[in-house]
């Protein structure tokens, strides 16, 4: 709508210009006196309406080509589903240009978003405003909305994005992390997941034999849950004897020990309540009999042994397959590449009431090859086919008195969220995707929390062989073929 006015007020000063320039020049006298100021009022006045009409219908134009001057697509899919108006005061520092240009970007989103109020101060000008809201640092911006206020330092106007999310969270919602199988701690230094197996560095199935070291683990997840207004918790199920309730969604992030019998149990009461849970399980994982009838209840099995893909994997290791096609569901809406280090495959199983639906598969030319300890009786190359890797299921748990859906993820890795591949490509996109489903967060705004890495281009063994093929062999061998063609026409 403020496309087409900014249309009609440009068609409108262009009509005014021709008739200006057309309009005959009266004789002199009174009349010609009058005919020019008639003109230069009527020109004041089509001018002031137009501004007043441009300033009503603002239309914001960024023509450069990364798009500089404009909000990011997700700080305006933010912006534009505020159902709540908020006040946003940014300090800046007028020498620095990057609060300069977060200036300007905060300035663009209050005029684009009608519930979103800007005002920009400089600190050094108004050091009592400052003071009320004690900002000590420049580039902070304080927001405000039904009586909340937090701060946001930073010139990003992803991390301004970030923030109104958290500000707007209608409730504090926890996610609980299981502890007690040596799972991935959530509690590190945020670095590389270190592996030292029966062969050296490992992610696959090598590194079934391993020492898991400390200060590595999830770190990476939890830091992007609780920027996204989360509040991340531990909970021992064979201690706790539940989990509880005040856990939106329980993940339980690659165990390496058995689980007894009690907590297969607590789990399952726990998903009969209408809980919803990620459960992202790697291949040495044993699952015990209780867990198995708990997962073939959701309509879930899994299976033994390592998922090798020779066509879709990262970089030369088959065992580190690698996904770009994805079955339609909330969990993976825009999703491109991920790979998963060592996955087990999962198989689907009839559960009445229940809705199962696989969210990925690895490619058709995919096979199993049993892993030491494993049980797998099918052998390794015998029946290549697409290979399940992960499952969404939900809906009201079998004979449960409660009768409230639950959801339930599962994967069949672990290390593609762990911080050694959590910021890369859409790994992080996955883990965060799945957990929004879980807590029925699906239709909110999604944001994409800033993670410390470098940026990368990766490609999967098809993708490299398909460049391969075109740099190497098409374009010369068509460079060839003209030079040959060239060379008959001239010979003759």
């Amino acid at each position: 709508m403020s496309t087409t006015w900014f249309v009609v007020v440009m068609l409108a000063l262009l009509v005014l210009f021709a008739g200006g320039v057309r309009l005959p020049v009266a004789r002199a006298g009174w009349r010609r006196r009058l005919s020019r100021g008639a003109l230069v009022v009527g020109a004041a006045g089509l001018v002031l309406l137009a501004n007043v009409a441009l300033y009503r219908h603002d239309t914001h134009f960024d023509v450069t080509r990364s798009h500089a001057f404009t909000p990011s697509p997700e700080a305006q899919r933010v912006m534009g589903s505020l159902s709540t108006d908020v006040d946003l005061t940014y300090f800046y520092q007028k020498q620095n240009p990057a609060g300069r240009a977060a200036k300007r970007m905060v300035e663009i989103m209050g005029r684009t978003h009608p519930r979103l109020h800007v005002r920009t101060v400089d600190p050094d000008q108004q050091p009592g405003l400052a003071s009320r809201y004690g900002v000590r640092v420049y580039n902070v911006a304080v927001l405000e909305a039904d009586g909340r206020r937090i701060e946001v330092v930073g010139t990003e106007d992803r991390d301004l994005a970030l923030g109104i999310l958290r500000l707007t969270r209608r409730e504090e919602k926890t996610i609980c992390f299981a502890e007690g199988h040596n799972e991935y701690d959530i509690e590190n230094m945020e670095y590389h997941t270190h592996f030292e197996g029966v062969h050296t560095h490992s992610h696959g199935a090598e590194g079934i034999g391993v020492v898991l070291m400390e200060k590595h683990g999830m770190g990476r997840l939890r830091r992007a849950l609780e920027s996204l207004g989360f509040t991340a918790k531990k909970v021992i199920l064979a201690t706790a004897g539940r989990v509880p309730a005040e856990c939106a969604a329980l993940v339980e992030a690659g165990p390496r020990t058995m689980y007894s019998p009690q907590e297969s149990r607590a789990l399952a009461e726990y998903l009969a309540r209408g809980g919803a849970a990620l459960l992202m399980l790697d291949i040495d994982f044993q699952v015990e009999p209780g867990l198995a009838a708990v997962l073939a209840k959701a309509g879930v099995r899994l299976g033994e042994g390592a998922v090798m893909d020779p066509l879709d994997h990262y970089f030369t290791d088959e065992q580190m397959v690698a996904v770009t096609r994805y079955a339609p569901h909330p969990v993976t809406r825009g999703l491109s590449l991920t790979f998963y280090p060592g996955a087990r495959p999962l198989e689907l199983v009839p559960a009445p009431t229940i809705t199962v639906s696989p969210l990925f598969s690895s490619s058709a030319a995919s096979y199993v090859r049993p892993v030491r300890g494993g049980t797998k009786s099918e052998t390794a190359r015998d029946t290549p086919r697409a290979r399940v890797l992960g499952v969404a299921a939900e809906g009201p748990w079998p004979q449960s008195a409660s009768g409230k859906p639950f959801r339930l993820v599962v994967v069949g890795d672990g290390d593609f969220a762990s911080n050694s591949f959590f910021p890369y490509m859409s790994n992080s996109d996955l883990a965060l995707g799945a957990i929004a489903w879980l807590i029925g967060e699906e239709r909110a705004p999604t944001m994409r929390p800033p993670v410390e890495v470098l940026p990368t281009v990766v490609l999967t063994n098809r993708q490299v062989r398909g460049i391969f093929l075109v740099t190497v062999l098409v374009l010369p061998g068509l460079a060839v073929v003209a030079g040959g063609m060239v060379w008959w026409v001239r010979r003759r």
